[in-house]
């Protein structure tokens, strides 16, 4: 099966503190969003890339691609124009995919930079086995619900933490896509709005090192992570 990947980087990041959104942001001299390039590049030089970036930041991600190693641009990617939302941004970068039950496509957030080939493969594996596939790890902290009265402890063992890249065959993905768009549903990731079809979504082993960079101090954890890796 063909594999794509479709790295979500559309949002502003503010959060992050810098004047440019965080996925743009160097790490370890290297735009952030790029690590995850390399990570897929490095997995299978076969698979196909997609970036969605906001219309806005396209000037300045000329720049910054500029200014990559050159055997970094060598990397064949496709650029596609993010949308209002995430799911609009996710929705754009798919539906530029034109192959559909032959393939697979890897939806990943750009601010996971950790993302390391081993984990996309297992992604991928568990694809070709289930059609649905997505990452998770065990959560460690103790877990407490709101409600009116307050909160509640809950036991978290029932739980785990949802990572990308999700990984779907692809015309499961552009159904899931399309029917969002019509129901104007507000889902929070991709495996939510696959499951609304009614298909079942699997887990697969993720990795503690993935995680989401949102806060300044996580550009120092990450630099660290990527420097012992």
């Amino acid at each position: 099966m063909r594999k794509y990947a479709v790295i979500v980087a559309g949002g502003e990041g503010r959060r992050a503190g810098g004047d440019l959104p965080k996925q743009f942001r160097k790490l370890l001299g290297i735009p952030l969003l790029w690590w995850s390039v390399r990570a897929f590049h490095r997995e299978d030089p076969a698979t196909e890339i997609s970036i969605v970036i906001h219309p806005g930041f396209f000037y300045d991600w000329d720049l910054l691609y500029a200014g990559l190693p050159e055997e970094d641009r060598r990397i064949p990617v496709r650029i596609v124009c993010g949308g209002a939302t995430r799911f609009h941004s996710v929705t754009n970068g798919v539906m530029e995919i034109t192959a559909s039950e032959d393939a697979m496509v890897a939806v990943h957030d750009a601010a996971r930079p950790m993302v390391f080939p081993e984990l996309i493969a297992r992604g991928w594996e568990t694809c070709r086995l289930d059609a649905a596939a997505v990452p998770a790890v065990p959560v460690t902290d103790s877990l407490r619900r709101l409600d009116s009265d307050g909160s509640v402890a809950v036991p978290r063992s029932e739980f785990v933490a949802v990572q990308t890249p999700q990984v779907f065959r692809a015309d499961i993905l552009k159904r899931a896509c399309a029917q969002q768009e019509r129901d104007d549903a507000p889902f929070t990731d991709d495996a939510s709005a696959v499951e609304a079809l009614g298909i079942k979504v699997s887990l697969f082993e993720g990795d503690p090192r993935n995680i989401k960079v949102t806060r300044p101090f996580d550009f120092d954890i990450a630099a660290l992570l990527l420097e012992e890796s």
